[in-house]
């Protein structure tokens, strides 16, 4: 009986919740098509932007035990990883004894790709964050007109209020849809942008720390987190 009682609760629960969106009118499906692009970009970038994927742990202390083999040892130790760290530090470590204006630059190029690929697919959140409320605002307003439209040509002089009310309720179904998207991508547009900047400084620091310990003080004047806008 319990169980019988449940999936009563969940079929009643998805009717409802269908009710909800067929009532919102045709704006609700590109609503509804933008809530399931920003779940997939966050599902993504949750995925491929975790500290372990981007900094694994021990890293750097795996990456000192092999260039204090040789160089052959510390950039097939880079190549193997294939974290984002890694792949600016092999820049770096395949130009070594290179001058400096050359291995500098490519240490940055290094990682402007990697910061490029952080963030990819984050303004896609951002747009979705700005267009999906003036959908919901769209949708309100061809409610309302229909709304009044049904008023306006219903015959009965009684009922009418009824009539409104029911329209206007129906047109601010997308209004709600619309910031039931747009609030939680821009939140976590923010948030994701957040992580990948306090990663970004924390590559910067330990590339720093890397060239000042096997190439020199004067090298470290690198910053990969000023001279790469992260905006």
């Amino acid at each position: 009986m319990m169980m019988l009682a449940q999936e009563e609760a969940t079929v009643s629960t998805v009717n409802s919740i269908m009710d909800f969106v067929i009532k919102g009118g045709p704006m609700m499906v590109p609503i509804a098509i933008c809530s399931m692009v920003a779940l997939t970009v966050l599902l993504e970038r949750l995925l491929n932007v975790r500290r372990s994927r981007v900094i694994p742990r021990g890293f750097m202390k795996g990456l000192r035990e092999a260039i204090a083999v040789d160089r052959a040892h510390a950039i097939a130790y880079c190549e193997k990883s294939g974290s984002p760290i890694a792949n600016v530090l092999l820049a770096g470590l395949k130009r070594f004894h290179e001058p400096t204006e050359t291995f500098e630059r490519h240490i940055r190029e290094a990682g402007e790709r990697e910061i490029f690929k952080l963030r990819k697919y984050l303004r896609v959140l951002a747009v979705i964050a700005s267009i999906t409320p003036l959908m919901g605002l769209v949708g309100t307003i061809f409610g309302m007109i229909k709304a009044f439209q049904t008023v306006a040509t219903s015959g009965e002089a009684l009922g009418k209020a009824e009539l409104l009310a029911e329209g206007i309720y129906e047109a601010m179904i997308t209004t709600a849809a619309g910031l039931l998207v747009a609030i939680p991508a821009l939140v976590f547009y923010h948030w994701l942008t957040s992580r990948i900047e306090r990663m970004v400084f924390e590559i910067d620091r330990q590339t720093v720390d890397f060239i000042e310990d096997h190439r020199g003080p004067e090298e470290a004047s690198l910053h990969l987190a000023e001279r790469t806008k992260v905006s």
